[in-house]
């Protein structure tokens, strides 16, 4: 066989493994996924009722070919400020997340494969403008409806 050149791949990733105790808890629990991607999406279709009419929010795309298990519930803001909402969030004890604060691409992790010469403008655009609500198994109408209230009075 000829002599080839040496190819070195940098991945950027961890290697993680469950612990007995986890994966324990994981068998229990996993017979009981489609159940829990069922209440959640009950819980996406309620703020995406809710939220249909209000224009400066806009809520996760559906398309048909596709089964959203809406691990996060995330909204792009359209002339709000992402910060205060999250602020007027905690003052009424709801968590809310901003979950990719700093783009990939801008990461210190991707400088060394150029990251930040990239140009993605849509991805600058929504990091400023993206954040999620909680959405859980467990959640009851009440709580929906309280942090659908505080969202909508904010933006009032």
């Amino acid at each position: 066989m000829a002599n080839l050149p040496a190819i070195t791949i940098d991945v950027v990733g961890l290697n993680s493994r469950l612990d007995t105790l986890q994966a324990a808890v994981l068998r229990i629990k996993l017979p009981l996924l489609d159940e829990y991607i069922n209440a959640r999406r009950a819980v996406a279709d309620a703020y995406d009722a809710a939220f249909a009419n209000v224009p400066q929010i806009t809520t996760p795309g559906r398309v048909p070919y596709s089964y959203h298990v809406y691990h996060q519930y995330t909204l792009q803001l359209n002339g709000a400020s992402r910060d205060e909402l999250q602020k007027f969030l905690q003052e009424r004890n709801i968590p809310s997340m901003i979950y990719y604060p700093v783009p990939a691409h801008r990461q210190k992790m991707f400088a060394d494969f150029g990251g930040a010469a990239f140009n993605l403008p849509v991805t600058d655009a929504l990091t400023a403008k993206v954040i999620s609500l909680p959405i859980h198994t467990e959640m009851d109408q009440d709580q929906q409806e309280y942090i659908i209230n505080s969202v909508k009075s904010f933006l009032n």
